[in-house]
């Protein structure tokens, strides 16, 4: 679980809204169905992903003979974002299976939706009117009737959920679709017969999501809804350092800050996970099989990122 009810009020600027979307993949892909996500009370995804550059985030991890391949995201997808960089078509058609943050496929699946929404929703007397002082709840208030989206239908949610939701609204208006990389991925992987994997539960990435705010509930959607504002700056700033594989500008926005700043933070969302997930990508390198791991392009870049926790333990990374 996230500490965020720790020193969230000390977050550098564009914190929260990053911190959700670069965490929950599964809270994401729950979405690809519009329909079943408007029957959820708009329980929302995303992923985005950009078009052909010179230098993309895709690397490839070698250790002798044994390949794998790392491919960066930002979990939705513009149409004009198509076709993807030819460098993720040359790792996936060079491997055998792929990898994801979560198992996409089951999201499907009504139990686990409904599963999702209840960790995201409180279940006892609690409300977002009863965790929020009034400067907050008022905000929340006003910017969700901005958007068309009465509070009354978020009241029941977490922080989390609520600021998850909104975000996905504002991605709307900005022309995103559900229809994401991974989400790309998985559907042809499915149709090749690929293998597919994954590298935690469902269950961990609701959890993180679940957390978040915890404890400083008020600090945290105003933080949020400050970030919301910047939403299309931010996210075309994203989408450019990602589609120029530009790894030092990605490890300033996303974990430079957030190791200085919100230090617990950064080491439940980006390093404990980043850890989990060297073990995995160790064995994926110790077999003759050829993987190609999709994950958040955050869990890449900077100090203790997946390159370089690969890199210390002797094993060849080089940009594709």
């Amino acid at each position: 679980m996230l500490p965020l009810s720790q020193n969230c009020v000390n977050w550098p600027p564009g914190t929260a809204m990053k911190i959700t979307v670069i965490s929950n993949h599964a809270w994401y892909a729950a979405l690809r169905q519009p329909l079943k996500a408007l029957a959820l009370l708009t329980a929302m995804s995303l992923s985005l992903f950009n078009g052909v550059s010179a230098d993309t985030s895709v690397w490839v991890i070698t250790s002798g003979n044994n390949t794998v391949y790392l491919g960066g995201t930002v979990h939705l997808l513009r149409p004009t974002d198509y076709p993807l960089p030819e460098e993720y078509e040359q790792a996936y058609q060079a491997s055998s299976e792929i990898y994801f943050e979560t198992d996409i496929s089951s999201m499907t699946d009504f139990s686990v939706q409904a599963q999702m929404l209840q960790q995201l929703s409180y279940s006892d007397e609690r409300t977002l009117k009863t965790v929020l002082n009034t400067n907050a709840y008022t905000a929340l208030s006003a910017y969700a009737g901005k958007l068309g989206l009465p509070l009354m239908m978020l009241e029941k949610f977490k922080p989390g959920m609520v600021v998850s939701t909104l975000q996905l609204l504002e991605f709307q208006r900005m022309g995103f679709t559900p229809q994401g990389v991974d989400t790309y991925f998985n559907t042809r992987a499915i149709g090749d017969a690929k293998t597919l994997g994954q590298l935690e539960s469902i269950e961990q990435q609701i959890g993180f999501l679940a957390a978040m705010g915890e404890g400083n509930e008020s600090e945290f959607i105003l933080l949020s809804l400050r970030d919301l504002e910047e939403t299309e700056e931010v996210m075309e700033e994203m989408i450019r350092a990602w589609r120029e594989g530009n790894n030092v500008k990605l490890a300033e926005m996303f974990v430079t800050d957030m190791q200085v700043e919100a230090p617990e933070l950064y080491d439940s969302l980006l390093l404990q996970r980043n850890l989990n997930w060297i073990p995995q990508i160790e064995s994926m390198l110790g077999d003759a099989d050829t993987e190609f791991v999709l994950v958040g392009a955050a869990h890449l870049v900077g100090n203790q990122g997946l390159l370089d926790l690969l890199s210390q333990k002797g094993f060849r990374v080089k940009q594709l």
